[in-house]
């Protein structure tokens, strides 16, 4: 019997204060609840989604074939995250275009308009602060554990900073500290890409009934390529042609413009995907969130210090084939958490896939986190 997803919205009239001294007001956050919250309040588990994931983190819709959350291979009964353990929380975060507050949304400043460009800039903190407004809606004062790859994995280490007294654990997963100078520059490129656009208008393309698709396609293939291995791309694509040219012995085309090799053809495919349903002020800011977090940075780049304000159990997990956030980046992490002497596992799996690798269903990388989630079963029992 299949888990059956529920999507819930909740208001804010409260203005939330942003990091960039602009504030948000009259905003909703979506999202969703698995499992059974406890008679103590005590076996919550917040999980954070990353760039173009979701508050659908698992099961399914009713009557909806093929809509499984983007990590039910994780989250669910009997899987390493139990649901009939644990309550499982996903929020979609503010500025992102499935379902919460964002670009595409009324602007309350500004009657009869859309925010567009206009939304403001917002931060992992921010992001973080409004899950914590949304669980004291809930009643959850204390999180068992709370969980996130890729900028979601941030968003885990910033819950430990920002509310260490409301957290037990955190599993971060194919994450760092911080985005290095060539991970900014992917990102630059990405946003590029969609700002020159014709079709994007300065970022109010909704009212011109436009859409930046030409540039969403281009970000798109940008970022996935990032997130695939080398080896990973030549097993599955290597360099074989789309189709043979008659009258042509290589099989080539002798084109500039064409597509050829497979791998084009799937990066094409990938992009017109993107395009139909991500939008692309929304890609601007969570790109722009990535490249803001940091929490070393108030403390003049000292990740040890910055980290001494945690006090929960850590659980850190890296690919040795993921180049975007790389095995070196969570050993950062790793040792800031031992320089303050604090309770951290890690395990570095040595995987083919890249940085997808935190979605797939590698038997050692579940088995690590169903082994420590077993863990904190026991000490929520206690």
């Amino acid at each position: 019997m299949p888990l059956i997803a529920t999507p819930q919205s909740q208001h804010f009239a409260d203005a939330l204060p942003l990091q960039s001294g602009a504030s948000l007001r009259d905003y909703s956050l979506s999202f969703e609840t698995y499992g059974t919250l406890n008679a103590e309040r005590s076996n919550a588990v917040l999980i954070c989604h990353a760039l173009n994931a979701s508050h659908h983190v698992a099961g399914v819709y009713e009557g909806q074939a093929n809509s499984e959350g983007w990590w039910d291979n994780m989250i669910g009964p009997g899987k390493p995250v139990d649901t009939n353990r644990f309550f499982v929380i996903g929020i979609n975060n503010l500025g992102s275009c499935f379902g919460s507050t964002g670009p595409m949304h009324a602007n309350p400043d500004t009657p009869g308009r859309v925010y567009g460009a206009d939304f403001p800039v917002v931060t992992v903190e921010d992001w973080v602060n409004a899950q914590a407004r949304l669980l004291d809606v809930l009643g959850i004062q204390t999180l068992a554990a709370v969980m996130g790859g890729s900028l979601g994995g941030m968003q885990a280490l910033s819950w430990t900073l920002q509310y260490p007294d409301r957290v037990n654990h955190a599993v971060v997963v194919a994450s760092a500290p911080n985005l290095t100078a060539e991970n900014i520059a992917f990102n630059e490129v990405a946003r590029r890409a969609i700002v020159t656009d014709p079709d994007f208008h300065g970022g109010h393309f909704y009212e011109h009934g436009t859409v930046p698709k030409r540039g969403l396609r281009i970000a798109r293939m940008i970022g996935h390529i990032t997130y695939l291995s080398d080896d990973v791309m030549n097993e599955k694509f290597g360099r074989q042609l789309r189709e043979a040219v008659l009258g042509s012995a290589d099989g080539y085309k002798y084109s500039t413009q064409d597509v050829e090799f497979q791998i084009e053809s799937y990066l094409r495919y990938q992009g017109d995907k993107f395009a139909e349903y991500f939008d692309a002020n929304t890609y601007l800011l969570i790109t722009r969130a990535l490249d803001y977090f940091d929490p070393a940075r108030a403390f003049g780049g000292d990740l040890s210090r910055s980290l001494q304000r945690a006090t929960c159990k850590f659980l850190l997990v890296s690919f040795t084939t993921d180049w975007r956030f790389s095995p070196k980046r969570s050993r950062e992490i790793v040792k800031a958490l031992l320089d303050n002497q604090h309770d951290v596992s890690y395990a570095e799996i040595d995987a083919p896939h890249g940085h997808d690798a935190f979605l797939l269903d590698d038997p050692r990388y579940m088995g690590v986190v169903r082994s420590y989630f077993d863990s904190i079963v026991k000490g929520v029992a206690a």
